[in-house]
């Protein structure tokens, strides 16, 4: 498995680090924090609850940050004793009161936050923007809002907005601010979509992952670009356990798998496209109605919201769709492959599923087993579009130009070469539209992600 491989590579400077810390700490001193936390074989860290932070999905724990961290307390070599809070102010209390080690909120690092904590390097960038309802005015000035901007009380945004009008205090200045802890900024972004509040701020990460569910969400202006994300440390505390951050983030860059995790929660979200997601919604709680049964009856080992979002990407749920290259139906087979898997009648509903769910099982299956998931789903995916032969090209391209040919984060970016002639004339297969493929994959990523959600909310 990739994950192995990346977390036998960080373990290794890991073992170098905890080695130097031994022997730094093996002449009579004051114990460091980073010390007395491996003494005690463990580290007490504090986050929010969030789709992009913690949360407990259905096969264990799950999020951005706890990757991260749980791939910090590896490094270390330490047990992973995480406190997921509901409260920013809570959590942060604690923080100070030295009852956790460390905290990831999740959220970005603010100039009156530096003033009481210590921080960790960047490890991300966002941008904190005013949210409104499409369909609504427009707002043009936050001074002058008829209604209030509604935030979450101790978050980045709360902060960023008394200082915003604080400095561009008008007379006739009638913008309030409403702070709450009964909700979260994924909530309040939920809000805004139903139209039960007028306005969020939220930063770029969050939104990204709700407009794939609230397509009606839309930005108003950009309040402030380029702030940082950083785990927080206790102000006045020693800087050993800053020190092992930093070095656990430079081996994360180095090994690549930060870039992996990266893309695994939002390579395939920051590109949004207002009128397809809607649609694409409407679709799901209507249209995907009368074909729901036979993905589930044809989808075997495969998820059924995958296969059906490969045929939202393929058809658009219409069974009598046809491309301009002669695939039909709505998993879009061609006639050698409909031939291959019995398929008699391509657009015949259910001989089109069939015939879909067991040729990309196949492909899947041809896929080397030492690639791990969901990796080795993207690129069999890809082959659906483009071909195995194909595939294989970019992943010849991909080792020779020094990356990974097993990991879909490197591979994707050597598809787009597939169709330039100083690349394609060197590779087996030749010319293919390897940039289409790689927006195939993740247009389907994200319907898939949306119909995981359509289908825990019972919208489907």
């Amino acid at each position: 498995m990739q994950a192995q491989r990346y977390k036998k590579h960080i373990r290794t400077y890991a073992l170098l680090l905890l080695s130097i810390i031994s022997i730094s700490c093996s002449a009579p001193s004051v114990p460091t924090a980073l010390s007395q936390l491996l003494d005690r074989n463990s580290i007490k860290v504090g986050t929010v609850y969030g789709a992009g932070t913690f949360y407990n999905g259905a096969g264990g724990p799950q999020g951005f940050e706890y990757e991260l961290l749980a791939g910090f307390a590896d490094f270390l070599g330490v047990t992973l004793d995480l406190y997921p809070f509901y409260s920013y102010e809570v959590m942060l209390e604690q923080l100070e009161e030295g009852n956790l080690d460390i905290v990831a909120t999740g959220d970005a690092v603010t100039s009156d936050l530096q003033q009481r904590f210590a921080y960790g390097p960047a490890y991300q960038y966002v941008e904190q923007q005013l949210v409104f309802k499409a369909g609504t005015d427009r707002p043009r000035d936050i001074q002058t809002l008829s209604s209030p901007i509604v935030a979450v009380s101790g978050s980045s945004q709360v902060h960023i907005l008394n200082q915003l009008l604080a400095d561009q205090q008008k007379p006739d200045s009638q913008t309030a601010i409403v702070t709450t802890e009964d909700s979260d900024s994924e909530e309040l972004l939920q809000q805004v979509a139903l139209g039960d509040i007028d306005y969020t701020i939220a930063d770029s990460n969050r939104l990204a992952l709700q407009r794939r569910r609230y397509p009606s969400l839309a930005v108003a202006k950009t309040l402030q670009s380029e702030m940082p994300m950083a785990w927080a440390m206790p102000l006045n505390q020693d800087d050993s356990v800053k020190a092992a951050i930093i070095e656990y983030f430079g081996t994360v860059h180095q090994s690549g798998w930060f870039t992996v995790l990266e893309d695994k929660y939002f390579g395939h979200i920051r590109q949004f496209d207002y009128v397809d997601s809607r649609a694409f919604k409407n679709a799901a709680e209507s249209t995907l109605k009368q074909y729901l049964p036979l993905f589930k009856k044809y989808s075997g080992d495969l998820d059924w919201r995958l296969l059906a979002a490969m045929s939202y990407q393929e058809s658009h749920w219409e069974p009598n769709a046809v491309s301009r290259t002669g695939v039909r139906g709505l998993m879009m087979l061609t006639l050698d492959t409909a031939s291959d898997w019995d398929v008699s009648d391509r657009v015949d509903p259910e001989q089109s599923i069939r015939g879909g769910s067991r040729y990309f099982a196949s492909l899947l299956s041809r896929i080397p087993a030492r690639i791990g998931s969901p990796d080795r789903t993207w690129m069999a995916m890809a082959a659906y579009n483009i071909g195995m032969g194909h595939l294989e090209d970019a992943r010849v391209l991909t080792e020779r130009q020094g990356g990974n040919p097993d990991l879909w984060v490197d591979v994707k970016r050597r598809l787009p070469q597939l169709r330039q002639k100083k690349y394609y004339r060197t590779t087996r297969y030749g010319y293919a539209r390897g940039d289409e493929a790689l927006q195939y994959v993740e247009n389907i990523r994200r319907y898939y992600d949306s119909l995981v959600w359509l289908d825990e909310q019972d919208k489907i």
